[in-house]
């Protein structure tokens, strides 16, 4: 199949960690900032393949696993009205709360339903006109754009009961706040998915400020081989900089037509990410034109006080500061089945991906 039996192909994969060992000299440690590429390298055995003076950390790079527990509780809280349905993505159903989870609720009696696409709900919203539909968006820049795309298409179509309940984020400032906060990381790999909506344009920054290599990956273990070579020569070089792996899907200049819908629906706020508290100007809510489709603008509800599982530490791992089999409840007390944190519901957590492929 094209794209996909070349690059896990295993013979280039044992030749890429071969040149690997021949070039890397340095203890570094690399971080990926994308729930896929933590999933991949830990279903793919990538750690077990390189040199030990080559560590891998999994950063803040599942968008389940960042969103704040107060959005979930604030979810809930909308969930319990009369008149409104919730629509979302599936992982996010089973994100622990305070006191309740929105798959609970929906036990309970709550008119929440999983959507695949956000213009599911769209179609939702049309086809229960005396209903209020908020759909829960969370991701990066990856998933905003269709965010954007379905509250331009209910204002042309005049769908005056769809809701967006925003948890979208954005990367640079989180990638940034690692690096202040003093977490070792000598280079990033990149996200690739919202890669292909940014274009390379939006690490520069990262490079140039603190003198950290960016490489764009791909998903499978020939694209996450290359790219850390990529990253491996640019630091024996003393040459950080941002290089794009993954060029059959990302471009420099990105796509500038999603590009275009998110600066026209969207604005920049401060938000809270797990691990890393509040970062200024990192998430995007809907602009004052968009405001009628605002749900935290057109709904009051009191939202239970906010409780931390004491023992989930889902922030340090984001942080890269420690691994999930670190943890006292990783396997045991915290499963996929009943998951403690965000960390371990999500297909991109991980803590999922420990679980499944690195116990």
């Amino acid at each position: 199949m094209k794209y996909i039996d070349e690059y896990r192909n295993k013979e280039l994969v044992l030749s890429l960690a071969k040149e690997i060992r021949k070039i890397s000299k340095k203890p570094v440690s690399f971080m990926e900032v994308c729930g896929g590429h933590t999933m991949s390298i830990q279903r793919y055995g990538i750690p077990a393949i390189i040199p030990d003076n080559i560590s891998l950390l999994s950063g803040p790079g599942c968008p389940v696993c960042v969103s704040s527990r107060q959005f979930i509780d604030q979810s809930i809280a909308y969930a319990r009205l009369d008149d409104v349905i919730i629509t979302t993505y599936g992982d996010l159903i089973r994100v622990p709360g305070s006191t309740s989870t929105l798959d609970q609720e929906k036990a309970r009696g709550a008119d929440i339903r999983i959507v695949y696409s956000v213009l599911d709900a769209i179609k939702i919203a049309k086809l229960n006109p005396d209903k209020k539909v908020i759909f829960l968006g969370i991701g990066f820049e990856t998933t905003a754009p269709a965010s954007a795309v379905a509250i331009l298409n209910a204002e042309r179509d005049h769908i005056n009961n769809f809701f967006l309940f925003s948890s979208h984020k954005v990367m640079p400032p989180a990638m940034a706040a690692l690096i202040d906060e003093g977490v070792k990381i000598d280079g990033y790999i990149a996200p690739g998915h919202v890669s292909t909506i940014t274009g390379s344009g939006i690490y520069e920054a990262i490079a140039s400020r603190y003198k950290l290599a960016c490489v764009i990956s791909g998903f499978e273990p020939v694209d996450l081989m290359q790219s850390i070579y990529m990253l491996v020569r640019q630091m024996e070089n003393n040459d950080p900089k941002v290089e794009i792996q993954y060029k059959r899907a990302v471009k420099a200049e990105g796509n500038e037509k999603a590009q275009k819908m998110l600066s026209d629906v969207f604005e920049l706020r401060d938000d809270w990410w797990r691990g890393l508290g509040v970062l200024e100007k990192s998430g995007l809510k809907p602009n004052e034109k968009y405001a009628r489709f605002d749900a935290e603008k057109n709904f009051t509800v009191v939202v239970e006080e906010t409780r931390e599982d004491k023992g989930c530490i889902c922030g340090e791992i984001l942080k890269g500061l420690i691994t999930p089999k670190d943890c006292e409840l990783f396997g045991k007390a915290c499963t996929p089945n009943e998951p403690v944190g965000a960390c371990m519901v999500s297909h991109e957590g991980a803590c999922h991906a420990y679980y499944r492929y690195n116990r």
